[in-house]
């Protein structure tokens, strides 16, 4: 469970700031090496468009690493707004187990 209060890098934080700037490439050129509209990156990199398991797959042939890379980057990241939303946090809170209900 993540415990941390401090907001945890996003994916298009982690895209931007390990991948595109150290390595010189603009967002138009990832976008090609992906094979998707630059719009797609853009998004990626803006945080308006999450990682899907295909995206992942796609990032991780470009980039030489994981899926589970940018998978679990996305997951943290979702685990934490979650807890960290206080509309999700009542929304949650509401929920009981099951051997309360019955």
């Amino acid at each position: 469970m993540l415990n941390t209060k401090r907001k945890l890098a996003t994916v298009g934080q982690i895209l931007r700031e390990e991948f595109l700037d150290p390595m010189g490439l603009t967002q138009g050129i990832v976008a090609q090496a992906m094979g998707v509209p630059r719009k797609h990156v853009n998004e990626l990199c803006n945080d308006r468009r999450t990682v899907t398991a295909s995206t992942a797959l796609i990032l991780a042939r470009v980039f030489g690493n994981s899926a589970d890379f940018w998978l679990n980057v996305q997951r943290r990241s979702d685990l934490w707004n979650a807890m960290n939303t206080p509309m999700q946090r009542q929304r949650i809170a509401r929920a009981k187990p099951l051997n309360c209900v019955a």
